[in-house]
């Protein structure tokens, strides 16, 4: 079912919209923390190691993907403010095309980048070949990425964000289903984690079809919205390619703390790796607010409500930073049993290395509160300058810890990376987005 954001209380229609990308979002990291998970417990702290290495390369090409078939949304979004049903149409079938091509060109370089990406960023020769063995089927299935993001994202632009919350579920269970059968029964070991992983999305991604053809009539496109897709596809590329490369900056960034990582040994990456995944259960409900904002504001700025967008802003950020002070406190003050679950109580050092990770980055949640919701406005806004000026801020800080702080602080300089980044991104989010209310507010016109 669609819905229009255009009308109605702001505060009440970023929540309801952006609770099932809450939970959808929970679901999704499930499926990284389920492999790492198994994998720890049933193989080995190397395996656990060889998987979380892999996350950084691994979201220079998935980032990409979620930025991309976002961004191109955008345009879905804005057309169905505006009441524009034909241009919806039209939208979505520029962006199954351009998310076709970007299927057959990311699956390359993924494949041929894998070996040589691992070898660069000194990855210890015990975890080398396990990392491989599950980045290379991630890469092979990169298609069903693309599908899923593409199908979630155009649902989402026109305001249905349950039904990928329903899909998203079903892959959570059956990549844990999945998981358990490659790893504990066909004994494939970390390569079992990718292709449960990779089977789970795309059952997902394929039964959202019939869904998008059958419950959203203004979905329904036929041969006629694909004639002008050249033409349109421009209006697309403008965002959702500046989307996808924000993204992978940001991804660059994440490689280089990566690099010097792997030079403090196994115990810290498996650390590193389990300080994410626990790491994420905060974050990732921070970036379902920032998500449900790129649909408002796309909406309202296509319906020329400059003044409901400065509202659903200030609304945002008061719900967003209160769940991240109190997701700080929660990590700063019980970090180490939340580690001690994920590693096992055996492992002392490596549960002291994660406390440290969640300690430091739980104290600067609220930044990142703040990064989400106003990058995504900007991004819904049709801005795609500064949200990537910010990412490259964000790598900026990220080099700097890695190269800097990782030398003189170790493990505790590394784990400032995140922190430094939200800052540093904030920086000129903030500037652009008081700059862009003002602007808009004054004309009250796009």
């Amino acid at each position: 079912m669609t819905k229009n954001l255009t009308v109605g209380s702001p505060a009440s229609l970023i929540l309801l919209f952006a609770a099932p990308l809450f939970i959808g979002n929970l679901f999704q990291q499930l499926y990284g923390t389920v492999d790492a998970l198994i994998v720890g417990r049933t193989i080995d702290v190397n395996a656990l190691a060889a998987v979380g290495c892999t996350g950084s390369i691994q979201f220079l090409i998935l980032g990409f993907i979620i930025g991309f078939t976002q961004g191109s949304s955008i345009i879905t979004a804005q057309r169905f403010g505006a009441g524009d049903e034909a241009g919806v149409r039209r939208s979505f079938a520029v962006t199954i095309v351009l998310s076709a091509g970007l299927a057959v060109l990311l699956t390359t370089i993924g494949i041929i980048s894998a070996r040589p990406l691992l070898r660069i960023l000194r990855t210890p020769p015990e975890i080398i070949e396990g990392a491989y063995a599950y980045i290379s089927v991630i890469y092979a299935g990169i298609i069903s990425a693309v599908l899923f993001n593409l199908c979630a994202n155009i649902m989402r632009a026109v305001g249905d964000s349950r039904t990928p919350l329903i899909f998203l579920v079903l892959a959570c269970i059956l990549n844990i289903i999945l998981d358990f059968v490659f790893i504990l029964v066909f004994h494939t070991g970390v390569r079992g984690a990718g292709f449960a992983t990779v089977i789970a999305q795309l059952l997902s991604g394929l039964l959202c079809i019939p869904v998008i053809r059958n419950r959203l009539p203004i979905l329904k496109i036929t041969a006629h919205d694909f004639r002008a897709w050249s033409q349109d596809s421009i209006v697309h590329l403008r965002i959702a390619i500046p989307a996808g490369f924000q993204m992978s900056i940001i991804a660059i960034g994440t490689v280089t703390v990566q690099f010097a990582l792997n030079g403090l040994g196994t115990i810290a990456v498996a650390a590193f790796t389990a300080g994410q995944r626990i790491d994420q259960f905060a974050t990732m409900p921070l970036a379902s607010f920032g998500a449900a904002m790129v649909t408002y504001s796309a909406q309202n700025y296509g319906a020329r409500k400059i003044d409901r967008i400065r509202k659903g802003v200030l609304h945002c950020c008061c719900i967003s930073c209160s769940f991240a002070v109190v997701m700080g406190i929660l990590y700063f003050v019980a970090g180490n049993h939340f580690a001690a679950f994920f590693i096992g109580p055996s492992e002392y050092e490596a549960i002291r290395f994660t406390h440290t990770y969640l300690r430091i980055n739980g104290s600067f949640y609220i930044f990142l509160a703040c990064l989400f919701i106003f990058r995504q406005t900007l991004q819904g806004l049709g801005n795609s300058i500064i949200p990537t000026i910010a990412g490259i801020a964000e790598l900026l800080m990220r080099i700097f810890a890695a190269i800097i702080l990782a030398h003189y602080f170790g493990f505790s300089g590394i784990c400032f990376s995140g922190p430094l980044a939200y800052i540093g991104a904030c920086i000129p989010l903030v500037w652009a987005m008081t700059l862009t209310l003002r602007r808009l507010s004054r004309k009250n016109i796009p």
